[in-house]
Order: C-alpha cells, then structure tokens, then sequence
C-alpha cells in the first residue's frame, strides 16, 4: 500500500507506536516529519526522567528507607520509531509540552542496603570500595541533555553523539536480503552505497576513504555507534563529498567508520534532507535535488547479495597478477554513473541553416520491447540519458553484442550525421600502428569499459542526441553509439591521455590500449604509468577482456609475439575453409 498525503503517513505511523506513547502524543499530526521529530525527542526527555528516578532509588535505597514512595514522575515506555512498510522515514521541527504520567500507588519495597566490597562495583567508574554517590571520578554520562532539562543532567564537555548503522560487513548480509542497495560515484569513485533508513547518519569505510585519498577531519564530538558487535566511538567526518546519482550531484558529509565493510551507508539525517521515498517493493528510490529542485525515481536491480565496485571472482584473480593488483578501482564491475568534468566534451556542430530532424521509431519485436524497457530504465538509473522534448528525435534500434552475446541499445543517427560538419582528426593506420614493436618480448592490453559513456557531451549539444523510441523521446548526457565524430574524438582523447607514453611503450587504437617493453622490470613500470594514467583521469577498464604480462598477444586482428606481427588466423578462418567451388557459374565468379 502506498500512502502518498503527509498527513495519512503520519497517521499510519501513529497507530503502530506503543499506547502509552499514542496517548502523548494525543493530537493529529498533519506532517510526516513533524510526528517522528516529536516521538525522538519525547524519547530522550523520558529517559533522562527515568535515569534520574532511578538514581533517586537507588540512593534511597542505600539510606536504608524502608517507607514506600509515593512520586510523580514521566514514565519511560519503551518504543521503537520505525520507518513503515514503504521504508519512508524522516524527521524535522521542534517541540511540545506532554502530561507527567503518575506512578503506580504502590512500588516495589527497596532493597536493602549494600555494603562495597568486591563483589559491589561502583556504579560510575566501576571500582570497588565505594558508592557511586563517594566516587570522585567524572560523572558517567547516561544519555543526551533534553532541551531545557536540569541542569544536574548535563555533562561536562561534549558528549558523544548516539547513532545506529546496520550491516557494516558484506559477509553479514544474508542472501536474499531485500536492501536497496547499488555503485555510484562519490567525487568520480565506483563505490558501493546502501540506502538505510536504520541507520541515523551517513557514513564511509575508513578503508575506502584511504585508497582514494579522502581527507577527512577530526572534530571535538565524538560518535558513539551501535553496530553490530561492539559499539563503535569515533570523531572523524569527511566534511563534503559529491555523491551523483540519476544525473545529479548531492553533498555528503559522512561519519568515518574504522571497519572495512560497505563503501558508503546513507542514513536518516541525508535521507531527511533530500526527501527520500524508499520502496523496497518496486525497489526504488525516489529523491528531490536541492540544486534543481528535479524529483529523481531511481530503480535498483535487485541483487542476491551486496557486491563491491569490482566483484569476489575478478578481485581474486586481480590479486594474483602483478601490479594489477595495486589498482584494483580501475576495473569496477559497472560504470559508477556520469563521468567527470573533463578539459574536453564531445561537441556536435552542424552545417550552417540545418533545421531540426525528427523521425518516427521503429518497429520492434515484442521480446525486443522488453529489452528495450529494461536497457532505457538502466541507462536512466545511470544518468546516462533523461527524458526529451528536443525538436530533433532519431529511431533507435539493436545491434548484436560479438563478445558476449546479447543486444546493445544503439540509435540511427545517420539523419544526424549527415548534417554534421566532420571531425577530420586522423585515426592512425593499423599496420603503422606496429612499426615500433621491435624487440618486444612482454605485452598487455586492456580494454576500457563502455569507453563512449565515459565521455560528457557539451550541453548545448544534448539536444541534438535525442532518440525516439516506443516509450517515448529521450536524450543522451553522453557520448553515443552511432555519432560520426565519436570514433575521432575518442581518439584524440586518448592521445592526449597517453601523449608522453606514445610510440615508447604504449600503442592506443581508440579504447584499446597495448603495452610493450623488452622484459618484465620495464613491464612492470610501464604497466603502472599507464595504470596510474587511467586512475588519475577516472577511465574505467573492463578486466575481463584484459590480459596480462603475455609472450604473444591478439590485438586488432593480429597476432603479436618476439617473432614480430602475424594475421590472426582466426580473422582469415573463414576464407581459409572457404570451400571449392562446384558449379561452372561459381567457378567463374571465384576467378574473376
């Protein structure tokens, strides 16, 4: 069931609290927020009151009293504030005065009163010897100061902040769990991120924030955690992080976890702020961006299990290799969304006096639809596209993946490409591409991962991608498939990435990059500059269409070894087993 009005959430959530905190609370709440805020808060101001009460018996208790009490004092029920079914949850304005709730005429007889020893600790500092009302030590602290509460309550200095997370391992997530959780980018990163409405802050593995060089700062107040396990204290934050999600960039400023678990864990107070909807039904999260006020809906595929940027089978295999090993973010399983402001984008400029084209969409099979529904929802979870209404609108059509199988969302845009002023940027010559490998003995190559959607298009050429479609006219943020600059550009791109490593040890064709040297020290320093090269301008790479540290290599259809260049039999298979000609009319084509 889905409650879409503030005011009905807010009464749902009312009549899944306990009675005694129904009857506190009392009125009809017409905010969502304004319910839960007062609920935390009353939570606090009656366990302070119940702390005091119970310090009051136990020091009665300790005079030897043996009178019963008869008291006025708040009672301390005991509640948990959930988030409901759909896993909405946030909090926001202040305060309200609640009715003291009177005592029961009757309480339990005192104990009677102990003497310290050993076996008696101090109830404050937990040595023997003494009471905790003698005990010299600071006060323990039991819990936050409510607003204008006692000033007996209030601790000496600052008091750690309480907060809760939940699953900070990946082990500890049970299969089959349904946590909504995916790979963003944070500040340009592949990183794992988990939506938790359990958990009250936002923060970041310790581990994670160290490899890609986060700063992180150290503050006065310190975080005391409950996790599972035991309870985590910490005083580091990380004071701005651009997390991008759907197209847009939002600040994070997480709390610094010592454990290695997930990347990033989205809390309550973030979740608050950007007015996140999360259902766990449809797996979906919907966020409103404080920049441009857009309302995003993104889907999250379900998974068995929480993988990080680079998932178990191909992390083990990047340990075992040398180097490799050290750059493991480099090859995340998926592209973390949007790519980075680069010094170049993608531009389209068109002939001089070039109206705006349109074209309907093509005709598609019925399993062609579904796939087509499912590739446009990815690529808008991603922020690669977002929905159109630009004047110009191209079909879009499939094309069969060679090395995988399966279909690729690619558009005709030959209407396009042929009022667009051409890039003359020379692609190089295969065969010329070899002629400095003599004397190499070692070789890798790496491909890179989607290697067009990791370049932005300037915004003033968007429009002109828009493509049309069954479900309607979108439009791509990044470079496509199909655009007759795009081979070009990419390429001077990559020239300009590998300039000082050009024609010494590395050969670049578009996103196919190969590294030579004579033997393996000088492999080994040349594969980490190209690695780090990669890093440093956030290009991603597919590992499993990569291979390392090989004697012979296949690249761009040639087999390449000490022995020098040789075709690829397999690109000339075909023409090999071509079979003889048996009729005359064959005959005289295959001599002509």
């Amino acid at each position: 069931m889905d409650v879409a009005d503030d005011p009905s959430r807010a009464a749902r959530l009312l009549q899944g609290f306990d009675p005694t905190l129904q009857t506190h609370l009392g009125r009809r709440y017409q905010s969502f927020s304004e319910l839960v805020d007062t609920a935390l808060d009353m939570e606090n101001r009656l366990r302070v009151a119940n702390e005091d009460q119970k310090r009051k018996r136990q020091a009665s208790s300790a005079q030897g009293s043996s009178q019963k009490q008869k008291t006025n004092y708040q009672q301390q029920p005991r509640y948990v504030i959930r988030p409901n079914q759909s896993g909405w949850f946030h909090r926001a304005p202040q305060q309200q005065q609640y009715p003291a709730y009177r005592a029961p005429a009757q309480l339990p007889a005192p104990r009677a009163p102990t003497a310290p020893g050993p076996g008696n600790p101090c109830f404050n500092c937990g040595k023997t010897g003494h009471f905790s009302r003698e005990c010299r030590a600071p006060r323990r602290i039991q819990g936050p100061t409510p607003a204008g509460g006692s000033q007996q309550s209030k601790p000496k200095g600052n008091a750690p902040r309480k907060g809760q997370v939940h699953y900070i391992h990946l082990e500890q997530i049970p299969v089959g769990e349904p946590v909504l959780a995916g790979t963003f980018s944070v500040d340009g990163h592949p990183t794992v991120v988990l939506f938790d409405s359990g958990a009250m802050h936002t923060f970041i593995s310790q581990s994670y924030a160290s490899k890609h060089g986060i700063k992180t700062s150290c503050i006065k107040e310190s975080y005391n955690i409950s996790a599972p396990g035991n309870p985590i204290n910490t005083n580091l934050i990380v004071k701005r992080l651009l997390l991008s999600i759907g197209g847009e960039d939002f600040v994070i400023s997480p709390v610094v976890l010592p454990h290695q678990g997930i990347d990033v864990i989205l809390g309550m107070n973030w979740m608050n702020k950007n007015q996140a909807v999360l259902d766990i039904g449809s797996r979906t999260v919907q966020l409103k961006s404080n920049v441009s006020g857009r309302i995003l809906k993104i889907h999250i595929p379900n998974q068995k299990h929480i993988e990080p940027a680079v998932n178990a089978t191909e992390l083990q295999e990047i340990k075992k290799i040398p180097v490799v090993c050290e750059f493991p973010d480099v090859f995340p399983e998926e592209l973390p969304g949007l790519p980075p402001d680069r010094d170049v984008e993608f531009s389209i400029e068109l002939v001089p006096g070039t109206a705006p084209v349109s074209k309907r969409p093509y005709r598609m099979a019925p399993d062609e639809l579904k796939e087509l529904k499912t590739q446009l929802q990815e690529q808008l979870d991603k922020g690669f596209i977002r929905p159109s209404s630009s004047p110009w609108g191209c079909p879009a059509l499939f094309v069969e993946k060679k090395d995988q199988g399966g279909k690729r969302l690619c558009v005709d845009y030959r209407p396009l490409n042929a009022v667009t002023v051409k890039n003359k940027y020379p692609l190089p010559h295969i065969d010329i591409l070899f002629d400095q490998l003599a004397g190499a003995r070692v070789f890798s190559k790496i491909d890179l991962r989607s290697g067009y959607y990791q370049i932005k298009i300037r915004e003033e050429d968007i429009p002109k991608t828009a493509f049309s479609t069954r479900y309607g006219l979108y439009e791509y943020l990044v470079m496509s498939f199909g655009l007759t600059n795009a081979p070009a550009f990419f390429m001077y791109m990559m020239n300009s990435v590998f300039m000082n490593e050009l024609d010494k040890f590395v050969v670049v064709f578009i996103d196919d990059i190969l590294i030579y040297s004579k033997n393996e020290e000088e492999h080994r320093e040349h594969l980490r500059i190209v690695l780090t090269r990669l890093r440093e301008h956030k290009l991603y790479a597919k590992f499993s269409k990569c291979a390392f540290w090989l004697k012979e290599v296949s690249f761009l259809g040639h087999i390449l070894s000490e022995k020098g260049v040789a075709v690829d039999p397999g690109k000339v298979e075909s023409v090999l087993n071509w079979k003889q000609p048996e009729s005359e009319s064959r005959s005289g084509v295959s001599s002509v």
